[in-house]
């Protein structure tokens, strides 16, 4: 057998030529036979220095092999190589595209057809481009045994198959987390979340990518709560201990009319404050501040439940962790620890909390500023 290679390299299989049937887990992969007709022409266009030449004899040889898929699928990638290395950046992705009819699941063009969507600013492209080699990608650990080989044997073949596209793989999950990362439409940027999703389901970005759909479907984009609620439990399904995740959920049942969503958002909110592990001598400021998140949810749900005098601790936890580090949620955590210092008549602690938080500029100030006339009313009378 002989490879052949443009600026990408090419990987062997014998689907194409010995009609093995492909599996949901196989790739596509492209080989020539050595001593074909295909082999030879191959070589003489490979020993052309013109480039326009080259084009050429590559249009040919897809033109004289129409009927080899294998050999459509290797030309028209070279062709596309060849435009994108002269800057026309629309005949790349279109031949590209025409090689990808023929081995939609070949990595290495994937790969190709990415770098040039990437180059053409063609988010669109490049996550489509992503997350199909994602699912190729996601699909070799779940590839059948062949029968009559080996437990080791087979694990090992795996562990081999992971390791040869372990670079293109990377490259794909990178590139499709950037566009996500730098979508503006919410719509768009929801859309291009759920196939990223699909497609990478163990992605190192996992905690960014829901932090972004959290944010994309909270109000002020979105704003549809049902389907939040929905991204979350589904993320939290496949990973039960996604801080992003928990947060949302905990965040997102505190405020739920619905019976039984408190008692939702007090599990959520405990469960992420034991995975943050802010007390712990390495935790970094996400950490804490996830932490510091999940305590003043645990405080404002015991609000909710009339259990006060357990608020209170919850929430001076959180106004330590988020002091200095969110003035936004530090003063949230301030104006409830107030409420709980009011409702049980500690006056002078309700006070001192809420003189902190109206010197915050945010969505809490005016009501921080109104709770503390009221307990500077109440303290008043008290004299």
């Amino acid at each position: 057998m002989k490879r052949y290679a443009g600026s990408l390299v090419v990987v062997v299989v014998f689907c194409f030529f010995f009609n093995i049937p492909r599996t949901g887990a196989q790739m596509d992969k492209i080989v020539i036979p050595a001593g074909t007709p295909e082999d030879h022409d191959l070589q003489a266009i490979s020993n052309e220095q013109d480039a326009a030449k080259k084009l050429a004899m590559y249009q040919d040889f897809v033109q004289k092999y129409a009927s080899n898929p294998a050999a459509v699928a290797y030309g028209n990638w070279q062709i596309s190589q060849t435009y994108q290395a002269t800057g026309d950046l629309t005949k790349a992705l279109d031949y590209g595209d025409k090689a990808l009819a023929g081995a939609p699941r070949n990595l290495d063009i994937l790969v190709s057809q990415a770098s040039i969507a990437q180059q053409a600013k063609d988010n669109g492209k490049l996550i489509d481009y992503a997350t199909k080699g994602g699912a190729v990608c996601n699909s070799i650990g779940k590839q059948p045994k062949p029968e009559g080989m080996s437990d080791d044997a087979f694990g090992k073949q795996v562990e081999e198959d992971k390791s040869e596209v372990k670079n293109n793989c990377e490259f794909l999950e990178s590139a499709g987390f950037n566009v996500i990362a730098g979508e503006e439409d919410a719509k768009k940027r929801m859309a291009d979340i759920e196939k990223y999703s699909a497609a990478f389901p163990d992605s190192k970005f996992q905690d960014q990518v829901s932090t972004y759909a959290m944010y994309t479907l909270g109000p002020g984009q979105l704003n549809d709560q049902a389907r939040l609620v929905a991204y979350g439990e589904k993320t939290l399904a496949a990973n039960p201990n996604s801080l992003p995740a928990l947060l949302l959920l905990a965040g997102a049942y505190v405020d739920d009319p619905k019976a039984g969503s408190v008692a939702k958002a007090v599990t959520y909110s405990q469960k992420a404050i034991a995975v943050a592990k802010a007390d712990d001598p390495d935790a970094d400021k996400s950490r804490k501040l996830s932490a510091g998140v999940a305590h003043s949810v645990l405080g404002n749900a015991y609000l909710k439940q009339d259990k006060t005098a357990a608020a209170i601790p919850e929430l001076k936890s959180a106004a330590a962790l988020l002091k200095g580090q969110d003035d936004q949620q530090y003063s949230i955590a301030l104006y409830r620890l107030g409420f709980a210092y009011a409702k049980l008549s500690r006056v002078n602690e309700a006070r001192d909390v809420l003189t902190e938080a109206v010197k915050i500029s945010g969505p809490v100030q005016a009501m921080s500023q109104d709770l503390l006339n009221k307990v500077n009313a109440a303290r008043a009378k008290g004299k």
